[in-house]
Order: C-alpha cells, then sequence, then structure tokens
C-alpha cells in the first residue's frame, strides 16, 4: 500500500510523466506541492518572475520537444496571468498543463483571500480543464491531462487543485500507468483515392501546408509529395520550415506579408492541398476571394476545421502524416512544365524584396547576418510586430520545429520567454529571439530568469522606439493619424540588460559590427544585442486587413496613400 499526500502524489505523477522541467512561481495556495518539488531528484524547478513568463517558458519547451510540459502558479493573480499563455497554446496547438493552487474547497465560492475561480475563467483558453475535489481524483486527473493534451489536436491542460486536497493523504495499491496520447483516427480509404485522383487531374495544384504537418511530422513527406508531382508550396506562418526555404518548389509564406508572387499563383491555382492548416484570415485574406478558382483538399485532425472557413469539396479529418504515407503511391509523377513554367516566371516578375537586405545595420540586414552564424537546427523564436514579419520573410528556415512565435493569438512578450524554455529543453543549442522594444518590454522581466539560468539566448532587439505594425497601419489606413503608437521615452536596453546580468552590446556606431556579432555568437550564454532602426521603415508586401491577397500593397512607395 502506497501512502502520501495529494501534492506528493502529483509530483510523483509529473515524474512518471517524465517531467524533467517545471517553470513556475509558489504562492500561498501552492506550497504544499513546492514543498513536495522540492523533494524531487528528477524534476528541476525554473523560478520565473511572472506566471505568463513561466506559461510561455513551457510552451517553448513543448514546441521544441513535441511533448506535454507543465508550468505552476498559485490561486487568484497568479493564476489569472496564466490566462494569455493558455490562450495562445491553444489557438497554436501546444501541449502545455498549467497547474494551479487553489483555496481550500470549503473556501471556494467565500471571495476568499486570492480566491478566483480560474477553473471558469480558463473554460475558453484551454482544450480542457479540472478543479480536483479529492486527493484520490489525481490518480485518474494527472494522467489524464496528459492525455488530452497530447491526443488529437494538441492544446493547453489546466488542473486547479485546492489547498487541502494537496495536503490530503491518499492510499492506494498501484501507480496509474502515465496518460498517453489517443490512437490516431482511423481514415476512409476511399477519401484517399479521391484525393489522388484529384491531385492527378490538376493542372495547376498548389500545396498550402502549416502547422498541423510540422506537429505531425510530416515534413518530409509533405517536401515528397511535391516533388514527386512537381506542385509548389506555400506555407503559413507556423507552416515555416516545413520545406527549405530555398527548396525550387518552396514559395515560402502566403497572405498578409508574403511575396507578390506567392499570392498571384494562388490565385491561379485549379487545386488547393491545405494539410494541417485553418484558413486563418491572415493566411487567406478575404476568405470569399482566397483562391477563387481552386476545388479543394482539406486534410486536419481536427473535424471542427473542415468547412469552418472555406468548403472543401473533399474533407479528411486525419493526421497529415498518416495521410501522406497512403496518399504517395498512388499519386502520378508529373513534371507539370506549363505550370512550373508559370511559377517560374512569376518568380521573377513579382518577387518578394528585402530592402538592404546585405546591411547589417538594417532591419531585414540583422536577421541574415544572424542567420549566417546559425546551424539548421538552432532555434529562433520572435515576438509579434514588424520584426516577427521580417523574420519569417527573410529568416532562411531550413528545419522544421525550429520556429517558435506566437502565430493564432499574436502576443507580444512571446519571444523572450519561449526562448528560454527553447534553451533549457536543448541546452546544447543556440537560440535566438528577435525581438522589437514594444514586445520586450512586455516580459522583459524574464531576462533576470535568462541570466540566472545562463542559457544560451542571443536576444536581437531591432528599436524603433515605437509599436511599429500599429503605425504602419494608422500610415496607411487611417489617414497617417499617428496617435499612442511611439514612446515619448527611449529606455537604455544595453543598461536594462545589464542590470539583469546580461552583458549587452549595441551595435550603434560600433566599428566593427560584423566582427563584434561573431563574437557574441562564439560565446555561450545569453546577451542582448541592440540595433536602433527607423520607425518609418514599414515592412511589405502588406494585405489590407479585411482586403483580398491580390489587393497586396507592394512597397515603399505606397506609405502615404
Amino acid at each position: 500500500m502506497k501512502r502520501m499526500t495529494g501534492a506528493e502524489a502529483t509530483i510523483r505523477l509529473l515524474e512518471r510523466q517524465g517531467i524533467h522541467i517545471i517553470p513556475g512561481i509558489p504562492g500561498g495556495t501552492n506550497l504544499p506541492l513546492y514543498d513536495a518539488l522540492s523533494h524531487s531528484e528528477q524534476i528541476r524547478h525554473v523560478l520565473a518572475r511572472h506566471e505568463q513568463g513561466a506559461g510561455f517558458m513551457a510552451q517553448g519547451m513543448a514546441r521544441t520537444s513535441g511533448t506535454p510540459q507543465v508550468f505552476m502558479a498559485t490561486s487568484g493573480p497568479g493564476a489569472t496571468n496564466t490566462l494569455t499563455a493558455l490562450a495562445d497554446a491553444k489557438l497554436d496547438s501546444v501541449p502545455i498543463i498549467c497547474i494551479t493552487g487553489q483555496v481550500p474547497t470549503s473556501m471556494i465560492g467565500s471571495d476568499a483571500f486570492q480566491e478566483v475561480d480560474i477553473y471558469g475563467m480558463s473554460i475558453p483558453a484551454t482544450k480542457h480543464n479540472f478543479l480536483v475535489r479529492s486527493a484520490e481524483e489525481l490518480l485518474t486527473v494527472i494522467p489524464e491531462a496528459f492525455r488530452i493534451a497530447a491526443s488529437d489536436r494538441p492544446g493547453p491542460v489546466l488542473i486547479d487543485i485546492p489547498k487541502d486536497v494537496q495536503t490530503a493523504m491518499l492510499e492506494f495499491e498501484q501507480w496509474p500507468e502515465p496518460g498517453k496520447p489517443n490512437p490516431l483516427p482511423p481514415f476512409s480509404w476511399d477519401d484517399i483515392e479521391k484525393a489522388a485522383k484529384m491531385i492527378n487531374a490538376a493542372q495547376r495544384p498548389f500545396l498550402y501546408i502549416g502547422g498541423g504537418v510540422v506537429q505531425s511530422g510530416a515534413s518530409e513527406l509533405a517536401r515528397a509529395l511535391a516533388e514527386k508531382t512537381s506542385i509548389p508550396v506555400a506555407t503559413t506562418l507556423m507552416g515555416l520550415g516545413a520545406l527549405p526555404s530555398d527548396h525550387p518548389l518552396c514559395l515560402g509564406m502566403l497572405g498578409m506579408h508574403a511575396a507578390p508572387c506567392t499570392n498571384l499563383l494562388l490565385e491561379e491555382s485549379d487545386l488547393l492541398i491545405a494539410l494541417g492548416v485553418r484558413f486563418d484570415d491572415r493566411a487567406t485574406g478575404k476568405a470569399d476571394q482566397f483562391c477563387p478558382g481552386a476545388q479543394i483538399l482539406h486534410v486536419d485532425i481536427d473535424p471542427g476545421e473542415l468547412d469552418k472557413i472555406k468548403t472543401p469539396l473533399l474533407g479528411i479529418t486525419a493526421d497529415a502524416k498518416q495521410v501522406l504515407e497512403s496518399l504517395l503511391p498512388m499519386v502520378e509523377k508529373r513534371p507539370r512544365r506549363q505550370w512550373s513554367e508559370r511559377v517560374s516566371r512569376l518568380r521573377h516578375s513579382h518577387p518578394l524584396d528585402l530592402p538592404r537586405a546585405d546591411d547589417i545595420m538594417a532591419p531585414y540586414g540583422i536577421i541574415q547576418a544572424v542567420s549566417k552564424l546559425m546551424e539548421d537546427d538552432d532555434i529562433i523564436t520572435t515576438d509579434v510586430g514588424q520584426h516577427q514579419m521580417r523574420t519569417a520573410q527573410a529568416y532562411p528556415f531550413r528545419r522544421p520545429g525550429r520556429w517558435l512565435t506566437s502565430g493564432g493569438l499574436g502576443t507580444m512578450g512571446f519571444g523572450l520567454p519561449a526562448a528560454i524554455g527553447a534553451s533549457l529543453a536543448e541546452p546544447e543549442r543556440t537560440v535566438v529571439c528577435f525581438s522589437g522594444d514594444g514586445s520586450l518590454m512586455m516580459n522583459i522581466q524574464e531576462l533576470a530568469t535568462a541570466a540566472e539560468h545562463r542559457t544560451n539566448v542571443k536576444i536581437v532587439l531591432t528599436n524603433n522606439n515605437a509599436l511599429g505594425l500599429v503605425q504602419q497601419q494608422q500610415e496607411l489606413f487611417y489617414g497617417n493619424r499617428l496617435f499612442a503608437s511611439d514612446y515619448k521615452h527611449s529606455p537604455d536596453f544595453a543598461a536594462i540588460a545589464r542590470g539583469f546580468g546580461l552583458p549587452a552590446v549595441d551595435l550603434d556606431g560600433h566599428p566593427d559590427p560584423e566582427g563584434e556579432l561573431k563574437r557574441i555568437f562564439s560565446e555561450q550564454g545569453p546577451c542582448l544585442i541592440h540595433l536602433p532602426v527607423n520607425a518609418s521603415d514599414g515592412v511589405y508586401p502588406m494585405v489590407p486587413p479585411g482586403a483580398a491577397n491580390r489587393e497586396m500593397i507592394g512597397g515603399a512607395e505606397h506609405a502615404c496613400i
């Protein structure tokens, strides 16, 4: 017979799930859990400076490892601070598990100190959530949370554990089996045959692949399909890296900030093969005008995504990898010379323009300079804004799962803690966080965490002292009326970083910025690299929000329209 407290059982169950690192912050209602965690010889705790930061660290670990990861918070404000990280994980399908402390069950509903109904508040932000009513329930709830988080379309799960449940004693005979993902859903072979016929009959097909392909480990199969059938490939923001950016069939990202040729060619396609995508509005533009002449073949693990935005001629609820394995032998090897020549012509006539990409002191130039110092398996994170879109456009992604960005929720403040999490998961890799001044300040306190754990995170801060993408939209769509989008005071970010314990360099006016960058990347440990940029430098092309992708605004000459 095994006998222990609910808190001790929780930590042992997490150990049995293979958890080795938990970011979080203790407080009054989760101290029994922390006391039990202090005795663990397997799990290392990382003390974050904010619960949102802890959540993004867990995301960084989960996105790089592909397995569920855990973070902890106390009740009240600690719990509410987790909601943005949970909502972000839900939209980007990231398997994380948040364990919150709660006031004792006898005090729930009494407006006790630091009591909030995080169970109710987290319902729309999570895939599933639990309020644990007894210590015995932990034996089923913990494995079930891991099963749910990793099954089908992955997502976040919250477990709220009242303090008296943590301290209660429980007795049991055997440990439950660790929670594992459900078997993949079956699919119809008739659908695979229909899909193969659609691909074989198409004259101008296009592959549109997203994060679902990366998460299912189907990138190599997607590449094989493209090569066998000579089909060009566009990716969503989350799908970058599924195909090497320098592959002859790769046309990069589609949608709001895509290369003009990519959006124009999609307009001409007669078959859109959508794999692991959810037809996000930033990718499709005005949905009813997206690929107007194309039949749609849509494959996704989440049946709720089929027919939600665009009605497919054939929708298949299945894992992308399974479908591609079955589909590949059934499609014909075809050169599609006429379509390939058309693709080639538009690539040359309407390429993606990256101004001053060879100048390390320019926004695109610093991205390309950094890329030359990185290996293919190193990891890139970003915050949200112009720097995020520039990185998506300019960074030469060559491996899946190396690109961590907040795609669906678009959360400023994501980049730094996600980079810390990625570095904790893969300490042998260099992790670069491209950030802007607006985003960095939303979780800047985690610089202390990066310094404390000597994570090999290089923060490349392009500082325009403004909310650049907001300002760009005000210039373009609000009569150039700039309001509340620039800062009156510019902090000394290098001094701030040093204050948190990080080395920092300012490339502005440096006599040898290339040499300094090489030196920084040759050394282990975190560092902040500061580069001032011009707030008037927009990121183009840009499709106006709500417009069709063909209505993209092409470059700086349009900035005053």
